[in-house]
């Protein structure tokens, strides 16, 4: 059974949690710890106790165990991978490419932290300098989800040490796996007992309690938009610090100009790959009418041509959906979908497969109405829909029509059409000629309306969150 990681020592937790591979039922992945009230209370107190310590190490300290880190997840990213793909369902190459942005991450934020600025600055007094400096928040609490298990992990621990915070991470109960694997490395990287703590665990013990917990500082959160509600309600009860990343319907818009190949290639990796299991996934294709057929046979032809199928089986396309209750809630979506009047032009059905696991052929809806159901709720499956629109300024009018505004796509092979797009869509991050789905871990993360609140994420938008900025004056 592997253990949870507090205070720089290993821990049996109040109970232990099992995972099994969704490409085979059959396949236990492994047996974790996982955490009780007993557990957080340790966990918490060895993060505060730490707290002053490590605020005031050394960057290059924190820098050397950053990319000893990133160094060792790079070294065994096929290993990692490997489980990756087994616990969460991504292909083997998704997975492996997963590995390798969380090493790339680590490895980012060694450097940030050896780029801690601030300002010196001429005070309107004579005789008074003025100096802004950052400091770390302090205690961090990240909640992280299960639909990228060690690059969102990542992408908030790395930057959080960086700037000198210590750590309490809650992985998602369904894929603990990878979150270990990474608590493993960094507690032989060097960082002092305490710095860095792992609590798997189910979110009404750990989530509830690190997000109401006085001592812990800041809480960075992704989940669904249900959850971080209530994680804002218990952090702005205490006035803590809070960044939540939630859900998204994004549009990929595609204008009759468009290179056919292009907006098929992009419609396809945005809405299916990874099973569609990314809050940037392109849920909702806007297509402009003189291109329509052209495009949803295309489509058709392209999804014909996916093969759907065990995560580790070589060729494999499109991996199994993440657990019963998120296929569950996939063909429910579906079945809404077609009771609406949408037409269902391709898949939509539960496969069968040498192993028993959650395989779905994905689905593409035609014809459909905006205001759908299917259309304006997140799915989080591998099913897309498809929306006509007149021209441009009614497709820019449908795909900013959401509460949502995570990420937003256009396909045009106008430049004109291209710059408008990305001045007025209504969303935190837009790709041209690209898919929704798929950002670089060195510039900001994160979007508009429901899908974000509080900084950005990544890159070296970061240390807005983690830090905290500090105004020293000194007379002569």
């Amino acid at each position: 059974m592997k253990q949870l990681y507090i205070n720089g020592s290993w821990h049996d937790g109040a109970n232990v949690t099992v995972t099994h591979s969704p490409s085979d039922l059959s396949e236990v992945v492994g047996e974790y710890a996982s955490a009780g009230n007993e557990q957080v209370e340790l966990a918490i107190t060895a993060a505060r106790d730490a707290a002053e310590g490590w605020r005031n190490s050394g960057v290059q300290q924190r820098a050397d165990a950053l990319d000893k880190i990133g160094t060792e997840i790079n070294e065994r990213k096929a290993e990692l991978g490997s489980l990756l793909a087994r616990e969460e369902g991504k292909t083997l190459p998704e997975a492996i490419g997963e590995v390798g942005r969380a090493a790339a991450i680590f490895k980012f934020f060694a450097q940030e932290a050896l780029r801690i600025r601030g300002d010196k600055l001429a005070s309107v007094r004579p005789g008074v300098d003025v100096d802004v400096t950052r400091e770390p928040v302090g205690v961090v609490g990240i909640i992280a989800p299960w639909n990228f298990p060690i690059a969102i992990p990542a992408w908030k621990a790395a930057p959080a040490l960086a700037y000198g915070n210590t750590v309490i991470l809650k992985p998602a109960e369904l894929v603990p796996g990878c979150s270990w694997a990474m608590a493993e490395i960094i507690s032989r990287s060097g960082l002092p007992a305490g710095v860095f703590n792992l609590l798997s665990g189910p979110g009404r013990i750990v989530g509830e309690a690190l997000s109401k917990d006085s001592r812990v500082d800041a809480i960075s959160f992704t989940g669904s938009v249900g959850t971080g509600s209530r994680v804002l309600a218990a952090c702005a009860a205490r006035r803590a610090k809070v960044q939540l990343e939630m859900g998204g319907k994004n549009p990929l818009v595609i204008l009759a100009d468009a290179d056919l190949d292009v907006a098929v290639n992009a419609a396809i990796q945005g809405s299916y790959f990874s099973t569609g299991q990314r809050c940037t996934a392109s849920s909702r294709l806007i297509v402009e009418e003189k291109i329509y057929p052209a495009f949803v046979a295309a489509m058709i032809d392209k999804l014909k041509s996916l093969k759907v199928g065990h995560a580790l089986q070589a060729g494999i396309d499109i991996g199994p959906v993440v657990d019963k209750s998120q296929l569950d809630q996939d063909l429910r979506y579906i079945q809404i979908a077609k009771d609406e009047g949408a037409k269902l032009a391709f898949g939509g059905e539960r496969l069968s497969r040498d192993t028993d696991g959650y395989f779905l052929n994905p689905a593409l809806f035609v014809d459909c109405d905006p205001a759908m159901q299917h259309t304006r709720e997140e799915i989080f499956g591998p099913v897309a829909s498809v929306i006509p629109a007149k021209n441009y300024e009614h497709a820019l009018q449908l795909a900013n029509d959401t509460e949502f505004g995570l990420t937003a796509g256009i396909c045009t092979t106008s430049l004109k059409y291209a710059t408008h797009f990305k001045r007025h869509a209504r969303a935190g991050m837009v790709m041209v000629n690209l898919p929704t789905a798929g950002v670089d871990y060195h510039v900001p993360f994160g979007g508009s309306k429901a899908s974000s609140y509080g900084a950005r994420e990544q890159g070296s938008a970061a240390v807005e969150f983690f830090t905290t900025m500090k105004t020293s004056y000194t007379g002569s």
